[in-house]
């Protein structure tokens, strides 16, 4: 899945000023073990951007709630293939009963 993760400017400014977001971050980060992460610009504000297995809807919670609760952040999912899981999809079969 594609977790988006938008972050207000407060309160990571106060923790980049304390020196406490590194730290923080390098938690979080392997805590919710991201295949891949971005981190970027996102309407003028901070964000990032991860690539996450997620075998289970129940582990949605424990991915984003240390987003939620230490950077007030807003965390947006949604559900992403590689190619191979695109080849998987029968697209062929799908354009025989629907086209």
């Amino acid at each position: 899945m594609l977790l988006t993760v938008h972050i207000p400017n407060e309160p990571f400014n106060t923790l980049v000023r304390t020196k406490q977001v590194g730290p923080l971050i390098n938690r979080i980060m392997e805590h919710v073990k991201p295949e891949a992460a971005y981190f970027t610009e996102m309407h003028g504000q901070r964000g990032g951007i991860l690539i996450v297995d997620v075998a289970d809807p129940s582990q949605i919670p424990a991915l984003c709630e240390p987003f939620f609760l230490h950077l007030d952040a807003e965390c947006e999912m949604r559900v992403a293939m590689s190619p191979e899981d695109l080849a998987k999809a029968d697209l062929d079969g799908i354009a025989d009963k629907w086209a």
